[in-house]
C-alpha cells in the first residue's frame, strides 16, 4: 500500500534549483516544435478542405493563409519543421551511442540551431 505520510519526506528538487542546459532546452524545443508543426499542418489541411468545399469557404481560408499572420505562421512552421528534423537526427545519433559527451552534444545543439535558421531562410528565398 502507498505511504500516505508524505509530510516527513523530503521534496524532490524543483526546476528552480537547476540551471537550464543547452542540451535539455534544445530537447524541450524539439518537442514544442513537433506540436507547432501539427498546428501548421492543420492549417494547411483546413486550406485544402476549404478548396474542396467551395469558393466561399476557400476564399475565407485563402484570405487567412495569405494574410500577414498566415505568412508568419507558415514561416515559423518552416523553421519548426527544420528544427524538429535536425533534433530528431540528433536524437538518433544519441540513440546509437555517439556524441553523448557534454562538449560535442552542446556543439551539435548550437549547430542544430544555426542550421535550422539558415535552412529556413534558404527555404523562404527559394520557395
Amino acid at each position: 500500500m502507498a505511504d500516505v505520510n508524505r509530510g516527513n519526506r523530503p521534496l524532490s528538487p524543483h526546476l528552480t534549483i537547476y540551471r537550464p542546459q543547452l542540451t535539455s532546452m534544445t530537447s524541450i524545443f524539439v518537442r514544442l516544435t513537433g506540436n507547432a508543426v501539427i498546428v501548421a499542418a492543420l492549417m494547411i489541411v483546413w486550406w485544402f478542405a476549404a478548396a474542396a468545399s467551395g469558393p466561399d469557404a476557400f476564399a475565407t481560408a485563402d484570405g487567412f493563409v495569405r494574410s500577414w499572420f498566415g505568412d508568419l505562421v507558415l514561416f515559423l512552421s518552416t523553421w519548426a519543421m527544420w528544427y524538429h528534423l535536425l533534433g530528431g537526427l540528433r536524437h538518433l545519433i544519441w540513440d546509437s551511442g555517439h556524441m553523448l559527451d557534454v562538449k560535442r552534444s552542446e556543439t551539435f545543439g548550437l549547430a542544430m540551431i544555426l542550421a535550422s535558421v539558415l535552412l529556413t531562410i534558404f527555404t523562404a528565398i527559394v520557395v
